[in-house]
């Protein structure tokens, strides 16, 4: 099976691609096109999957140690350390592919066309929050890019639909964001839903980019995405992690 990935015209010509999980080499609660190193899938499954994707992409595949932060790693060349630990990665140097994991968190991909500078950030809501976003377009204008120029695309994602949390969520975002409470809704039994790409797009937007959503949620769609939340509602032990990429 070939791989798919969803691409964003807000992003131009540029080679970029959110991968779904289908044309993979894993099987059982991975089936498909799992990336995650992290997770207990066969690592020569997911060693093959990484090689198709790289296949895809013509290049090396930059990755980072994911761990909900605002850090931004800059490539310039070699293959990045994969332990680093960072939450999103900058680049104008061609052949550079960069890329983040997703299962539930969002997934931005940026590019700046006249500059020739891309980044790719993994923003849950604890880093969209900490400002992870943010610290990725301060990266890029920093290697040249002009912040009115930027353009980012955020992909599949979990929708305000499926994601209901908690009072101490809420209590948190008002602590830290008084604004972010318009992206909360009243949900069933005291909890509420929260609108994880709409407070993405605020950010982004208030940070002076252009910006879109490509509208696809992880959770409601299990042929084509992984999700950390429907796997946990499901009882299962693992999940597997889908893979956005961008290369100049």
């Amino acid at each position: 099976m070939t791989l798919e990935f969803l691409r964003s015209d807000l992003l131009g010509d540029v080679a970029h691609g959110f991968f779904t999980r289908r044309g993979g080499a894993s099987s059982g609660i991975f089936a498909g096109l799992n990336c995650g190193t992290g997770s207990s899938d066969q690592a020569e499954a997911v060693a093959t999957n990484r090689a198709r994707v790289a296949e895809a992409m013509d290049g090396p595949l930059h990755g980072v140690h994911q761990v909900h932060s605002a850090d931004v790693v800059t490539i310039d060349g070699p293959l990045s350390e994969p332990s680093t630990r960072a939450d999103a990665l900058v680049t104008a140097s061609a052949g550079q592919v960069l890329t983040v994991l997703t299962a539930d968190c969002q997934p931005v991909l940026f590019h700046e066309p006249e500059a020739g500078v891309i980044g790719a950030a993994h923003a849950g809501w604890k880093g969209a929050l900490g400002g992870v976003l943010e610290a990725t377009i301060d990266a890029m204008c920093d290697l040249g890019a002009t912040r009115g120029r930027i353009r980012a695309a955020i992909g599949p994602t979990i929708s305000q639909r499926a994601y209901e949390v908690g009072q101490e969520f809420l209590d948190r975002f008002e602590d830290e964001d008084p604004d972010a409470l318009a992206h909360f809704a009243n949900g069933a039994d005291g909890k509420y839903q929260f609108d994880l790409p709409g407070y993405g797009l605020r950010r982004l937007r208030a940070a002076g980019v252009r910006a879109e959503w490509t509208g696809h949620c992880t959770y409601s769609d299990a042929g084509r995405f992984y999700s950390y939340r429907r796997t946990t509602h499901a009882g299962e032990a693992d999940y597997g992690r889908l893979i956005s990429a961008i290369t100049l």
